[in-house]
């Protein structure tokens, strides 16, 4: 059978890698997420923690330190997303997949069997699972959201050309406080098998 892959993008504390996570177990194939930040510093030689803080963030403390007038920061992010481009690629023409974030429904537009995916709940619900589930400062997690939030949207902006809205390049876009965690893995499961394994 051809491989197939299902991209996920989610806002920050939607709970969308346990739910690419449950999706895996279910459809038992890889999920990738963090493998791709691991792969991304093997190739272009840096820290992990390098690639993972400045994939999304042009404004980092790295960034500022090493290009202190500003030059240059946009070609090393371009760097990590060509690098991460290609990563992705190479995963989809090995195997059937989930991949979470990196823009790889764009990345993969042209891809036949691929399903793209938004996870999203809303701001009360994010604030909720932080606090709550995790155990964050409330004022800490006001932040974080606010930044995350903002910094993966100029992120798809700056390398999804063809994105002019939010609801672009999706074709499902779901609501995981309304269904939680196993059964919102359940319904996108079964719309995996109905799209891409028929």
């Amino acid at each position: 059978m051809e491989n197939y892959v299902v991209t996920i993008s989610r806002q920050f504390a939607s709970f969308g890698r346990s739910i690419a996570q449950k999706m895996s177990e279910e459809l038992q194939i890889e999920f990738y997420d963090r493998d791709i930040v691991e792969a991304t510093a093997k190739r272009m030689g840096q820290p992990i923690p390098v690639i993972s803080n400045e994939e999304e963030n042009s404004n980092s403390i790295f960034f500022r330190r090493k290009y202190p007038l500003g030059m240059g920061v946009a070609n090393i992010q371009d760097e990590i997303f060509n690098v991460q481009t290609n990563i992705i690629r190479d995963i989809a023409k090995r195997e059937s997949c989930i991949i979470v974030g990196r823009c790889a429904g764009s990345v993969l537009k042209d891809y036949a069997k691929c399903l793209n995916i938004y996870i999203y709940a809303p701001y009360e619900c994010r604030l909720k699972n932080c606090t709550e589930s995790l155990q964050m400062d409330p004022k800490v997690t006001k932040k974080m959201i606010k930044e995350i939030d903002k910094a993966r949207e100029n992120y798809r902006y700056r390398y999804c050309p063809e994105v002019a809205n939010v609801y672009d390049g999706y074709d499902v876009m779901i609501d995981s406080s309304r269904f939680g965690v196993d059964k919102t893995a359940k319904i996108l499961v079964d719309i995996v098998k109905s799209t891409l394994l028929t």
